[in-house]
C-alpha cells in the first residue's frame, strides 16, 4: 500500500506503470511505517529517536550550566555554609539581580540531574529544599588542591569553543585543524602569542597535573625507583616535576618546555627549568616523562618526539626509560562514561591540535616503529594509563 502527498491511498491498477513513477515523500514514508505498527510500537521508536537527537543537540546546556554555577561561586557558597544549604539562603548569598532569583531553582535542578549536587528535605516549598555537594562538585571548589576549575575555564573559553562552529567547514578545506580555520594559526602558535590563553592553558594543565600526580606518587612509586635524573618534557609550570622532586629528593628533575612557558620560573635544590624544543633535542636523563603530550600530536610528530627521548636516555651510555601518562582507548575499563569521555578527548584533539587518543594497537605500533624493545601499560589512572617503554 502506498500514499500520495495528501495521505490518500494510491492503488496500482495498471501493472505496467513503473514503481518509480509514484511520488514518495518522507512524510508519506513515515505514515506508511507507522501504519504498519498498529500498536504504536514504531511511533514510540520514532519519538525515542527524536528525544535522543534533542539530547545531543542540547548537550552544550550541561556544560554552560556548570560553567554558570562555577562563575557564580555556587559550589564554594554551599561548601562554606557548612551544612545542607536551603535554596532561600543560597539565593540570598548569590551576586544576582533580584529579578533572577526564581531561576536558581531551575539551574540547580539540571545540575542535580547531572550529578553535581544533591538535595535534601524536599517539600512543597521550593525555598526549603537543601543542597549539598557531591564528589564532582568537591573537585570544583577553588581552594581544593585538586580543583579542576581551571580546566573548566580553559576548555569552555570562547577561544577554544569557537572552532567547533567551523568543524564541518574544516573537513572541506586544507587547514590542519578547525582551530586554525577560525584563528588563522595553530593552537601552539596562538598560545605563544596570546598571554591570556597561555596562562589559562597552563593553569588548566597544572590543575590536572595535581590530581594525576597525587595518584602517580601514591600508586606508582616503583616507576621512579633507581632513577637519578628525570626530565618532564612539556612540563608546563612544573606541577608534576615539583611533586616528584619533593617525594624523591635523590632525583635531579628538569622541567623542559618552550621559552614562553618557563620564562621567569624559579627552581629548587633538585629541580630546574630548561627552555627548548622537544623536536630538536631533549636533555639527557635516566627517565623522560611525557604527561599528556603525545595525544596532542600526529603519529609522525610522536615518532620524532620518541626518537629524541630515546637519544636522551641512551646518550650517556645508560639505558633508561620513557614514562608516558596518556589514554589507552581500549584499556580494561569499560565503564560507559569512561569510554564516552575518551571519545570526547579524541574529538578535542582533532579540533584543537593535530593529535588523537590511541588504542593499545596504535600505541604498540607507535612504540615499536621507533625501535623500543619493550613496554608496559598500567591502567591505574582512571581515564589514563602509565606506559613505561624501554630501549
Amino acid at each position: 500500500m502506498m500514499w500520495d502527498e495528501e495521505g490518500k491511498e494510491v492503488r496500482m491498477r495498471d501493472k505496467c506503470v513503473p514503481y518509480l513513477h509514484i511520488p514518495i515523500t518522507l512524510g508519506n514514508l513515515l505514515k506508511q511505517q507507522i501504519m504498519e505498527f498498529p500498536d504504536g510500537e514504531h511511533a514510540a521508536k520514532l519519538l525515542k529517536a527524536q528525544t535522543h537527537i534533542w539530547n545531543h543537540i542540547f548537550n552544550f546546556i550541561n556544560s554552560m550550566s556548570l560553567k554558570c554555577a562555577v562563575e557564580l561561586g555556587i559550589p564554594d557558597i554551599i561548601h562554606n555554609y557548612g551544612q545542607p544549604m536551603p535554596l532561600s539562603n543560597l539565593i540570598a548569598s548569590l551576586p544576582i539581580h533580584p529579578s533572577k532569583t526564581h531561576c536558581i531553582f531551575r539551574l540547580m535542578r539540571i545540575l542535580i540531574h547531572s550529578g553535581f549536587f544533591s538535595q535534601h528535605n524536599v517539600t512543597q516549598n521550593q525555598l526549603e529544599i537543601e543542597y549539598v555537594l557531591t564528589d564532582a562538585s568537591m573537585l570544583l571548589l577553588k581552594n581544593n588542591p585538586l580543583s579542576v576549575t581551571p580546566f573548566l575555564h580553559a576548555m569552555l573559553d570562547p577561544i577554544l569553543i569557537n572552532p567547533w562552529n567551523q568543524f564541518s567547514t574544516w573537513f572541506q578545506n586544507g587547514d590542519s585543524t578547525p582551530f586554525e580555520t577560525v584563528h588563522g594559526m595553530l593552537f601552539w602558535d596562538y598560545a605563544g602569542r596570546e598571554p591570556t590563553l597561555n596562562h589559562s592553558f597552563n593553569d588548566a594543565m597544572a590543575s590536572d597535573a595535581r590530581l594525576v600526580t597525587s595518584l602517580v606518587i601514591e600508586k606508582c612509586k616503583g616507576v621512579f625507583n633507581g632513577l637519578e635524573s628525570l626530565v618532564d618534557v612539556g612540563g608546563g609550570t612544573g606541577t608534576l616535576a615539583k611533586a616528584i622532586a619533593k617525594s624523591f629528593p635523590q632525583l635531579e628533575c628538569i622541567v623542559f618546555d618552550l621559552p614562553h612557558v618557563v620564562d621567569g620560573l624559579q627552581g629548587t635544590d633538585n629541580l630546574k627549568y630548561v627552555a627548548g624544543d622537544m623536536f630538536k633535542e631533549i636533555p639527557s636523563a635516566d627517565a623522560i616523562v611525557l604527561k599528556w603530550i603525545l595525544h596532542d600530536w600526529s603519529d609522525e610528530a610522536c615518532m620524532n618526539i620518541l626518537k629524541k627521548c630515546k637519544e636522551a636516555i641512551t646518550r650517556k651510555g645508560k639505558e633508561g626509560k620513557v614514562i608516558i601518562i596518556d589514554m589507552v582507548m581500549d584499556n580494561e575499563k569499560r565503564d560507559d562514561e569512561y569510554v564516552e569521555t575518551q571519545l570526547f578527548f579524541d574529538m578535542l584533539m582533532m579540533v584543537l591540535v593535530t593529535g588523537k587518543e590511541r588504542t593499545r594497537k596504535e600505541w604498540d605500533k607507535l612504540i615499536s616503529s621507533v625501535g623500543f624493545n619493550s613496554y608496559k601499560i598500567t591502567p591505574i589512572l582512571g581515564l589514563r594509563s602509565v606506559i613505561e617503554i624501554y630501549p
